[in-house]
């Protein structure tokens, strides 16, 4: 457990150097470890996300259920990364995606009150705040805009490049899903970048 605080926490002394020992003990005693099996739940679609997390091991997908039932992948979270539907987190209010373990993970989590807490105590952590929520909602906008101005192979090919390590983690289903692309077609594009 204090493994995994220590690896979120280099995390965030990365991201704000100039944090100091105290005010990172300060933001340490508001952290709890969530270890969850594959193919468990971190969060459920249309209940409140309590706590954002911090992935030390393992690996989630997003994903919401469109009007025909079929299961829609919106991201995929590895080691290093952020669980959290954000505005369900800040908002409290009911999320429309689920989170869902592909490994076994283990999460180190910050409830809503927690983080309102240590920004009181030492407003340093907003600057992480921001810059963390400016991080998701950068990719967030980046994913709208691939459907807009990228084909299918460019969107393959995006994924391959930025993610290299993801692809023998994820299934083909949860891979085209994320994609929007059929598996036909995922074959063919996979097909004709071999023979290039």
């Amino acid at each position: 457990m204090e493994v995994d605080i220590d690896i979120f926490l280099k995390s965030v002394r990365a991201i704000c150097p100039h944090i100091s020992d105290f005010e990172l003990s300060q933001f340490a005693s508001q952290l709890t470890i969530n270890e969850l099996k594959k193919k468990a739940y971190f969060l459920e679609s249309d209940t409140v996300q309590a706590a954002i997390g911090f992935i030390t091991k393992g690996l989630v997908r997003s994903f919401y259920i469109d009007a025909d039932g079929n299961e829609i992948t919106v991201g995929f979270y590895p080691e290093g990364d952020y669980a959290t539907h954000f505005a369900s987190f800040i908002k409290q209010e009911p999320s429309k995606y689920s989170i869902q373990c592909l490994e076994d993970t283990t999460l180190v989590c910050l409830s809503l009150e927690g983080m309102n807490w240590i920004y009181q105590q030492a407003p340093v952590f907003e600057r992480y705040g921001r810059l963390i929520a400016g991080g998701i909602l950068t990719r967030q906008q980046d994913r709208i805009e691939s459907f807009i101005f990228q084909s299918s192979e460019e969107r393959y090919l995006d994924f391959i490049n930025n993610h290299p390590g993801l692809f023998n983690r994820i299934s083909i289903s949860h891979l085209c899903s994320y994609l929007g692309i059929e598996r036909q077609t995922l074959t063919r594009i996979r097909h004709k970048l071999a023979h290039q």
